[in-house]
């Protein structure tokens, strides 16, 4: 008897020391669309934020002096409002510490509010409405640059470097098309008021078929059609213009800036004809650790970074230094640290200002030479 009662208080010692390691556990969602028309896109984002929490735990991750385990929770709104609002909740139930997502703006405004309401942090990678960051959430941030200075660059460089006079502009109607559309044409007549805006037409995300939108457009006989959409949309346009002979030029913004874009168009692709901008870009000395970033992350997967993998992995190391420099990873306590953030990362400097937007947000320029994404400028 008196061998059992020794165990006793053993097994109450064995258990609470699994107890507090389980409580070392510091949980960080993750949400983008896995499936759906941007699923490429979305594993691309989810690859970056792996790569960042497993170089962070394979590197003995400390909080306060204590070696905490990152655990990424991924979870997919598929591109849809309802199931990013749904998959919002999921992760404010499963207590995790902070989200980085969500990809698309249309899923990222209203998840907002939910990770608002609970108090977490949310740092998108890739949204870009300008909605996201002027709801006065002071839990929202985002690692690139919006709208306002994405459509708006690009309206700019399509009277200034293009010579467009007489411009269609096509949007697949969900926030970031929407958006980044309106901005398009604000820029384009700030620059040359006399443009003519000669068609606005509207698709849908999931469309494959734009034949009565082209022929329409085409009769009008635009130098070049912008669109706001993402590349499985735009890629199958291109094709869809090529074959009904319409040779004008074709802009878009981040979401078809893609490498994928050149698969997607096949032939309508053209030869330096598409011209599209990234939210973010490097040059100078923060080129040689972006490649490197690009070959780390090819070498793991066996893929090429599409988009914006690094701006995923800088969000999610920015988030894991805040709650280094609070000494915490509870959300009230490491938030005032993530406001007055100033890190240095693959994709720049990263600071946020007071609605949370990244300070002097860079762009990049691209075309396509080849059937190759080739950059043209990084502009700031």
């Amino acid at each position: 008897m008196q061998f059992t009662t020794k165990l006793i208080p053993l097994a109450i010692a064995i258990a609470f020391a699994g107890s507090a390691s389980a409580q070392e556990v510091v949980k960080i969602g993750h949400v983008a669309p896995i499936s759906g028309p941007s699923a490429h896109l979305g594993k691309d984002n989810e690859n970056g934020a792996k790569m960042a929490v497993e170089e962070l735990n394979a590197k003995g991750f400390a909080i306060n002096g204590k070696k905490v385990t990152l655990q990424l929770v991924t979870e997919d709104d598929a591109a849809d409002p309802k199931q990013g609002t749904a998959v919002a909740q999921k992760l404010v139930d499963a207590k995790v510490k902070g989200v980085i997502g969500h990809l698309n703006s249309g899923t990222t405004v209203p998840a907002s509010r939910i990770y608002h309401d609970a108090g977490i942090p949310q740092i998108s990678p890739s949204a870009t409405t300008p909605q996201y960051t002027t709801q006065g959430f002071d839990t929202a941030f985002r690692v690139v640059a919006n709208d306002n200075k994405l459509g708006g660059t690009l309206g700019r460089y399509a009277v200034d470097t293009l010579k467009a006079k007489s411009i269609a502009v096509i949007d697949d109607r969900t926030a970031y098309g929407q958006g980044v559309a309106t901005e398009f044409v604000k820029g384009a007549k700030a620059k040359l008021p006399s443009v003519n805006i000669v068609a606005k037409e509207f698709t849908n995300a999931n469309a494959t078929d734009f034949t009565a939108i082209l022929t329409s457009i085409k009769a009008k006989k635009p130098d070049l059609i912008f669109f706001g959409g993402m590349d499985s949309v735009g890629g199958p346009m291109l094709k869809q213009m090529k074959a009904l002979g319409i040779h004008a030029k074709f802009m878009g913004g981040d979401g078809v800036c893609t490498e994928a874009l050149a698969g997607l168009a096949g032939d309508g692709l053209g030869e330096g004809n598409v011209t599209c901008a990234e939210a973010g870009g490097v040059k100078g000395p923060q080129e040689k650790a972006m490649t490197d970033f690009r070959a780390r992350y090819k070498a793991k997967y066996n893929m090429d970074v599409q988009l914006y993998a690094p701006y995923v992995y800088d969000a999610v190391m920015v988030m894991a230094t805040a709650m280094q420099n609070a000494k915490s990873a509870e959300p009230a306590k490491y938030l005032p640290f993530l406001k007055k953030i100033n890190y240095h990362g693959v994709t720049g400097d990263i600071a946020f200002d007071a609605k949370g937007d990244l300070k002097d947000g860079a762009l990049t320029l691209f075309t396509y030479k080849g059937g190759k994404k080739t950059k043209i400028d990084v502009i700031k």
